[in-house]
Parts: C-alpha cells; sequence; structure tokens
C-alpha cells in the first residue's frame, strides 16, 4: 500500500511539474500479424500518448551456423514481409506516428540471435551476401516511406564482432539508400564493444539490465539497481557524442522481474503485476528526463488491443494492465 502511495503522488508530482520537457521518442513495438491493420488497431496506441511505432519485418534462419536468409515468403505472416510493413506503416501515419524500420532475424527453436556465428570464411561470405540483401531491401523500403530511423540490426553480436570491415562498408552502403536516422540495436550486455556508434545517429540498446534480486522489486530498489548502469550508458553516450535510445525497453508482470529481464521461456507461470509496474516506473525516473537520452519503444505490442495481455498475463506486453496508465502517463509528459 505504502508503494502504491508513493506512486501515485509521483505521478501527480511528475505530471505537473515536467510540462515543459523537451519531445522524446515514446515508442512501442508494434508486434508482426498475419492480419493487416486498420485504425481500429492503430487507436490504443495514440491513447497512450505514443509518438513512435518500431515496425518489425522478419528473415528466418535454420540454425546459428547457416548462412541462408529467407524473408518475403509467402508462407510467412504479413505483418513480417515487407508488403506488410508498408501496410502498416500507411495505417501508422494517418495517426501522425512516427515510424522506426527494425528488421529483425529468427533462428529456429527461438536461438539467440547474439550466437549466430559461421565456422568458414566461405560461410561468412555467405551471411554477409544474404544479410546485405535482407537489410538493403528494407533500408529501400524505409527511404520509400519516409521512416525517420532504421535499425540495420537486431543483437546481433558475433556477426558484428567477427566481422568489422563488412559492418562498416555495410553502414556505407546503407547510406548510399537511406537518407533518414541509422541506429542498431545491441543487446544490453553487448553495447559497450558495439565497434560503429560513431557512424550512427543513435546508440541504440536493448535495455534488459538486471536490477534487482527481489521478488517483488521496488521503486527504491530498482533505482539504486541503475545506477551503475546509468553511468556507463551516460559515459558511452558522452564519448561518441550520440544519444541513447532504448530500441527495447520493458519487464514481464512476473515474480524476480527485475533480476534476468531478458528472460521470455514460458516456465514460470506466476503473475506479479506490482512488480512489472516498479521495474517499469524507475526506468523511466531514471532516464527520460535526462538529455542524452532521446527515448524507447516499449517491448511489445500487440495490434489485437481487446485480446491482449490482461491482468492475468505475465508476458511483456503493457496491454489492458495497470502499467499501461505508467507508460501513458509518462509518455504524455515527453510527448
Amino acid at each position: 500500500m505504502k508503494s502504491n502511495i508513493r506512486l501515485l503522488l509521483f505521478l501527480i508530482w511528475f505530471t505537473q511539474s515536467c510540462t515543459s520537457q523537451i519531445s522524446k521518442i515514446n515508442g512501442v513495438s508494434f508486434v508482426s500479424s498475419r492480419d493487416s491493420v486498420t485504425q481500429k488497431h492503430i487507436n490504443p496506441i495514440v491513447k497512450i500518448n505514443a509518438n513512435y511505432a518500431a515496425v518489425m519485418p522478419f528473415g528466418f534462419i535454420r540454425d546459428v551456423t547457416n548462412p541462408e536468409l529467407m524473408y518475403n515468403r509467402n508462407s510467412q505472416w504479413f505483418g513480417e514481409t515487407d508488403r506488410g510493413i508498408v501496410q502498416y506503416i500507411a495505417e501508422l501515419r494517418k495517426q501522425n506516428i512516427k515510424i522506426m524500420v527494425k528488421p529483425h532475424i529468427w533462428i529456429s527453436h527461438g536461438e539467440f540471435t547474439g550466437y549466430l556465428k559461421m565456422e568458414t570464411e566461405e560461410g561468412w561470405k555467405a551471411l554477409e551476401t544474404s544479410y546485405s540483401k535482407f537489410i538493403l531491401e528494407y533500408a529501400k523500403t524505409a527511404q520509400d516511406t519516409k521512416a525517420e530511423i532504421l535499425c540495420i540490426g537486431t543483437e546481433l553480436e558475433q556477426f558484428v564482432t567477427n566481422r568489422p570491415k563488412y559492418w562498416d562498408e555495410l553502414i556505407t552502403k546503407i547510406k548510399a539508400v537511406y537518407k533518414g536516422k541509422l541506429t542498431y540495436a545491441a543487446n544490453w550486455d553487448e553495447f559497450k564493444r558495439t565497434p560503429f556508434w560513431s557512424r550512427l545517429d543513435y546508440i541504440g540498446v536493448d535495455a534488459y539490465f538486471p536490477v534487482s534480486d527481489s521478488q517483488t522489486p521496488t521503486v527504491e530498489e530498482c533505482l539504486e539497481g541503475w545506477k551503475t548502469h546509468k553511468s556507463v550508458i551516460k559515459n558511452l553516450s558522452e564519448t561518441h557524442k550520440k544519444p541513447i535510445i532504448f530500441t527495447e525497453f520493458g519487464y514481464r508482470s512476473v515474480d524476480f522481474s527485475g533480476k534476468e529481464p531478458w528472460k521470455s521461456d514460458r516456465s514460470v507461470d506466476t503473475v506479479n503485476l506490482e512488480a512489472q509496474n516498479n521495474t517499469t516506473q524507475a526506468l523511466f525516473e531514471t532516464f527520460w528526463k535526462e538529455d542524452w537520452f532521446e527515448g524507447g519503444f516499449i517491448w511489445k505490442w500487440f495490434h489485437n488491443y481487446e485480446k491482449s495481455g490482461g491482468e492475468n498475463n505475465n508476458r511483456f506486453t503493457p496491454q489492458n494492465k495497470p502499467v499501461e496508465t505508467i507508460i501513458k502517463t509518462h509518455y504524455q509528459t515527453f510527448n
């Protein structure tokens, strides 16, 4: 109860005292679906005061040592393809939502993309050829749709670490096609080693940092847990003279939500809405008022609002949960 009162008082103070703050990227990660979307699906995004959406086409790889990237196939969901994201962007634009095109790779059985690594030079060359075709096609789509941001990759640490020359050349090729702003979505434990931040417009971080080991972390515990991480993030921003965006951020509504926030397995069936509230509140308190921080994209937002989330759901989505109000309040303040 004490924690809830504190949160309510903070929200009231925050709304009243920060109306002069500059605008941030207040984004949602708009999940690809089987279907096209209409304004009915976009209206809930507007209602939480979001001003950006990440649209996420997908390419597929059979395993972490396979270089062949498959995409834009008839077997894929509509929203995972080029046709799909163009349709999504058109509907989002009608409500003045700005766009980040953020291509993803899915490896069979959900293997982590950061482990994608070839064993031979021939394999690396094949992967580079395949990935270049994939990302340059979406760079053209981003240019054609006038997307404000293009994310050139998502959590590909081994690929980036082992082939730095390729990525430097790829960025040059992308810039010849796409004239908007560029970022890369580095995992929370990867971003310090990403070698090409100086060539991009934003330092992008998927912000699943551990901030508390408690079953139900308090806001105060999470604020304390953020201190070391924040210092490292800020120093990197200052070193490269680039603003930070959280290309993904968010927490599950589950026990120990701040301990290993990157975990998405379905082995846990508990629901802890307060844990999601407190971790999310602390993240906003830590970053949204900083001038070197540009904003971020909540993970994740489904098109079919009425059937998504809810108070018995322990996944990442904030939809139809108390945390949605927290997000709405902060997005309104920094819009």
